[in-house]
């Protein structure tokens, strides 16, 4: 290896195909895209594929048709001439015979002579005859010699037709290619057979005969085949795509007819013509759709009356309830001066009338959802503080209960565009219904954030629930367990309004639960309004190994609420990570 010149370092190597594999690549990548969207316009169109297959299965039908008839006709049309071709091959041979049995020569000259005017005599006389041959045969002496008419074409006469001619003494044939002056061939028939020439004994006379009037016919009916192939192909197509149409365009009408009452356009029906099946559908179509809106009108109707009747009975007993509470009090408070039995009575009395107060609130707050008046007044909090300010007011519940509240909150900062007075309510539902069912069991409150969301879990270690109760638990007035008595004045609205509570942020509230395991909710909120919710940063289900931590649903991710582990409690704690 030398240096180059001057100490200059040499010139880089440059790869002369890379332009080419660039190129070859990108029209690649180009037949890719276009061969995935040929298929998934496939997949999306009926009509599409319906036309398709019909001219898939229209050129495999007219593709065989076409094949079969012209290799009939081809073969009617080759064994018709070669008929002929032998026929007339006979008759010249006939004919050469006579005239060599009649002549008188009397030397090789003459002889060579009479066999050149044979030859061309029969070059002239044989119809579509391409050459004459006139060939000695091995076992005779060589005293002429062999004429013809197209010395060109004389390799077209085989070492096996030659053979075939004098073993057998008789007429033998083969086909040929007969060379065009285009470099092209045109089938031929070569015919030979036994003469005896006068003085210079056996020979073989070849005639060599063109089909190429023949081929001319079969290509002209094979073009006409294929035109008609095509048109009728075309025709079909045409004939699939107007069917396919005239089938398609009432279904296309009933599914966008139906879309539209999906988006609550109750009055509108499909066009119906004529008195076929296809009518028949539509009207059926609409009858249905007449007796829908009938029953969602009904329905609304009575969900109105129902909103109507809870909002007027909920407010028309705040007034006597007021008076009732006024009394109530004045019991409650000269209680020490009852006997003991009257002195119970007031203060049930004074209990159940907060609980009667909490479900008058409830009932507004539930008939306000229904009605679509609920309004949120989000600003910026730190969801952390808000679970603190919670945790804080239901901790001598759960101290009364032998519950231990435990917050693990996240590292760092979990703002969020929330409605405090809404996520209290949520939070303190969901506490409150975990120290009610939790056995006295540990409380676990986990505050986790990612950059669009930020999840609050609840989990008690008490009785659970199964999967098919963890489904009805958001349910209006809905129990697990009828007979089990509700022990911290639930109203049976608490979950269902807290759902609608997330739902108002447009977060979420899911539940899940284990008989013996205890039960968890995952409160969802996004930071910003109009964000999705797409990933979690807790998981809703504990794991097996330490029910007390959840990792994060997407291990991948970066998790800026990853948690640390929890110690067993002690007291009512914060655990910060």
């Amino acid at each position: 290896m030398t240096d180059a010149p001057g100490g200059a370092d040499p010139p880089p190597r440059t790869d002369p195909f890379a332009e080419v594999r660039r190129r070859a690549e990108r029209w690649r990548r180009l037949l890719r895209v276009r061969a995935r969207l040929a298929l998934l316009a496939w997949r999306r169109s009926l009509r599409l594929r319906v036309a398709s297959t019909t001219v898939a299965v229209g050129v495999i039908a007219l593709a065989l048709l076409g094949l079969l008839l012209s290799a009939q006709i081809r073969d009617g049309l080759f064994d018709d001439r070669r008929d002929q071709v032998l026929a007339d091959a006979a008759t010249r041979t006939d004919l050469a015979q006579d005239q060599f049995d009649a002549s008188t020569v009397s030397s090789t000259q003459e002889v060579q002579q009479l066999a050149t005017d044979m030859v061309s005599g029969l070059q002239e006389t044989s119809a579509g005859s391409s050459g004459v041959f006139l060939m000695r045969s091995p076992n005779t002496p060589a005293l002429i010699l062999d004429p013809s008419t197209n010395e060109s074409l004389r390799p077209l006469i085989s070492p096996e037709l030659r053979e075939r001619v004098q073993a057998d003494h008789f007429q033998a044939w083969q086909s040929v290619g007969i060379p065009r002056s285009d470099g092209g061939l045109t089938p031929g028939i070569a015919v030979g057979s036994t003469v005896t020439l006068p003085i210079a004994g056996e020979y073989e006379l070849y005639l060599i005969y063109s089909l190429g009037a023949e081929q001319q016919n079969l290509d002209l009916l094979q073009g006409v085949l294929t035109v008609g192939a095509v048109s009728l192909l075309v025709l079909l197509l045409a004939m699939a795509w107007y069917l396919t149409r005239q089938v398609l365009d009432p279904v296309q009408q009933a599914a966008r007819t139906a879309e539209r009452l999906a988006d609550g356009h109750l009055t509108e029906r499909m066009q119906v013509r004529g008195d076929d099946e296809l009518a028949l559908l539509g009207r059926s179509f609409n009858e249905m759709a007449e007796s829908l809106q009938h029953q969602i009108e009904r329905l609304a109707n009575l969900s109105l009356m129902q909103q109507r009747f809870v909002s007027d009975v909920s407010h028309e007993l705040r007034t006597p309830l007021t008076t009732v509470r006024m009394a109530s009090e004045v019991l409650y408070q000269a209680r020490d001066e009852f006997s003991p039995v009257q002195a119970r009575s007031a203060e049930l009395l004074q209990t159940q009338l907060d609980r009667f107060e909490a479900l008058l609130a409830d009932l507004l707050e539930i008939s306000r959802f229904d009605a679509g008046a609920a309004t949120l007044e989000a600003e910026e909090v730190d969801v952390r503080e808000v679970v603190r300010r919670v945790v804080d007011l239901t901790a001598p519940l759960a101290a009364n209960r032998g519950s231990e509240l435990v917050m693990n909150l996240a590292p760092t900062s979990c703002t969020a565009d929330i409605d405090q007075r809404r996520v209290e309510r949520v939070l303190r539902n969901l506490i409150v219904n975990a120290i009610e069912h939790g056995e006295g069991g540990p409380i676990d409150v986990l505050v986790g954030v990612d950059a669009r969301v930020v999840d609050v879990v609840v989990r008690d270690h008490g009785i659970g629930m199964t999967a098919m109760e963890a489904g009805h638990v958001f349910d209006r007035f809905w129990r697990a367990d009828p007979a089990r008595a509700r022990t911290l004045g639930g109203t049976g609205l608490g979950l269902a309004i807290s759902l609608e509570d997330a739902r108002l942020h447009g977060g979420d509230l899911e539940a899940w639960g284990s008989p013996g395991e205890g039960a968890a909710f995952r409160l969802s909120l996004p930071r910003r309004a109009g964000q999705t919710i797409t990933t979690h940063p807790l998981a809703l289900r504990p794991v097996r190994s330490d029910p007390d931590l959840e990792p994060p649903e997407d291990p991948s991710a970066a998790n800026p609420a990853a948690l640390p582990e929890l110690h067993p409690p002690t007291s009512h704690e914060e655990v910060n990570g």
